[in-house]
């Protein structure tokens, strides 16, 4: 059974730190991330401050909410329990602040997680944990050079024995990865052999802002890459692996205000890293390259479509009326839309065609047997 191969992963509150326990079967990891205040906080220069708390009022429809604050930018994502992916299950203090959250495969989604995981197919996806980002966020790092509480001392930091994850570097995502048997790598790996990526079909990088020039060039040049979130690639950091440490060398406005991107990189999208609801979320391409117009921390544990997407040969083909209409099925227009591409008129699509469009974006029937399906309903009057 799938779910004999779950994973139970739970924050847990210890003074400033949140512990993150993953365990599959009887085998622990344990990981940190950051926390202010018994609340979750993600606070970096120019990065999102979200505090994290379980809404317990009167409200039937019970949901996580997340106040993301950014530069003063205020939002808040409401998480419906019942449509995420994995059983969460928040712990409250006696004020209703959220002290720990349990994370663990949901056994009645067994038949999804083969859909949208890498439990019975190839495991040539890899995604690749940012540790050099974990590790420029941390104390006494980059961000407190930027902030100007120390000087250029705090360029230079510890590469990560362990994941310390935060917002800033996609912990959410790459966790729901893992749960989904995604292999993974992390920086160093691709520092120290970039030939390693040429083993896997597609690379998922999360929000690998700092990396080395090699572990630029290895990703850049990879021929199938999902930048599944955006301001990747931002600032090139150097390694001096005697010593365990990364060095800022340019970017993110330094050595000058004026360096932004540190590689020069034409198709960075940093403009969209501060979109974290991902309510329009679309992929697009460039070149060999397929990326996401939003910051999809939290979007990606209840969006099945989202991580579907991630096993498609194009994920940016599901920008057409067919995943319009999955995502929003109910929007007169996107059914507009998707009936008049088959030449076909009404006002409704059944439910049960859902399964049909997702065999068309994942591969496994053709838009063409799709489309005859459009016209049976059509001749049948089943789409009034």
């Amino acid at each position: 059974m799938l779910y004999k191969h779950k994973y139970l992963i739970q924050i847990q509150v210890c003074g400033n730190c949140v512990r993150l326990y993953s365990l599959k079967l009887a085998i622990f990891c344990v990981v940190c991330l950051c926390i202010t205040s018994l609340s979750l906080c993600y606070a970096a220069y120019g990065q999102s401050n979200a505090i994290s708390s379980y809404d317990i009022p009167n409200n039937p429809g019970d949901y996580l909410t997340v106040v993301s604050n950014t530069e003063g930018n205020e939002q808040i994502l409401h998480l419906p329990l019942k449509e995420l992916l994995f059983n969460v299950t928040p712990h409250n203090d006696a004020s209703g602040n959220l002290i720990s959250l349990s994370l663990e495969l949901k056994p009645e989604l067994n038949n999804l997680y083969k859909d949208i995981g890498l439990f019975d197919k190839p495991r040539d996806t890899v995604f690749i944990y940012p540790s050099f980002t974990q590790a420029a966020y941390g104390k006494n790092g980059f961000y407190d050079f930027y902030n100007n509480k120390c000087d250029t001392k705090c360029l230079t930091v510890h590469i990560p024995t362990g994941i310390h994850g935060i917002q800033a570097s996609s912990i959410a995502g790459a966790w729901a990865l893992k749960l989904l048997n995604y292999p993974y790598l992390k920086d160093e790996d691709i520092d120290k052999n970039p030939d390693i990526l040429k083993q896997y079909k597609r690379v998922i990088v999360l929000h690998n802002e700092y990396v080395t020039k090699k572990e630029f060039d290895a990703i850049t040049s990879h021929p199938d890459v999902v930048f599944l979130y955006p301001n990747a690639l931002y600032a090139e950091v150097k390694t001096n692996y005697d010593d365990n440490a990364i060095t800022l060398v340019q970017g993110h406005g330094y050595p000058n205000l004026s360096m932004k991107n540190g590689f020069g990189w034409k198709y960075d999208n940093s403009k969209y890293e501060y979109r974290v609801d991902c309510n329009n979320w679309n992929f697009y391409s460039r070149e060999n390259y397929t990326l996401l117009n939003c910051y999809p921390e939290y979007k990606i544990l209840y969006s099945d479509q989202l991580l579907r997407s991630l096993q498609s040969s194009s994920p940016a083909d599901l920008l057409d009326d067919i995943n319009t209409w999955l995502r929003y099925p109910n929007d007169q227009s996107s059914i507009s839309r998707l009936l008049n591409d088959y030449d076909a008129n009404g006002m409704h699509v059944p439910h049960w065609v859902k399964n049909s469009a997702i065999a068309v974006i994942g591969g496994a029937i053709s838009k063409t047997e799709f489309a005859h399906l459009i016209k049976y309903l059509s001749d049948k009057n089943m789409l009034n």
